[in-house]
Order: structure tokens, then sequence, then C-alpha cells
């Protein structure tokens, strides 16, 4: 997946979203990854293998 060197993140690594964008849709809340992560504004990601982690933002001050 990944051609930049150095190399991207794998998918399964804690900084994943570190990986170069390829696919930018900000109207829509999404960004596709060069790793095959799609992260959407919400913080949900969608993995290469099809599972899907939960939005995961930090409370707010406000939630505090």
């Amino acid at each position: 997946m990944c051609q930049h060197t150095p190399s991207c993140p794998s998918p399964d690594s804690a900084d994943r979203q570190a990986a170069a964008v390829v696919a930018s849709h900000p109207a829509q809340g999404w960004a596709g990854l060069c790793i095959g992560i799609l992260v959407f504004e919400d913080t949900g990601e969608v993995l290469p293998d099809g599972k899907a982690v939960a939005p995961h933002r930090p409370p707010t001050a406000a939630a505090a």
C-alpha cells in the first residue's frame, strides 16, 4: 500500500493516523490514508480488514 520513504505507520500501529492522506473529502467528513484506512472527522475509522473503530475523541473541558 504505502510507497513513501520512510514508510508510513502500519494499519495496526497506535500512530496509524499519521499516514499520508491520499483522498480528502472534507465536505463528506472523511479522508483515505495510503495504508488503506478511512478516517472520519468524528475520529472514527474503518481499517483495511473492514473492522470499524468507534470515535475516540478526548473529553472536552466542558464535558469534564
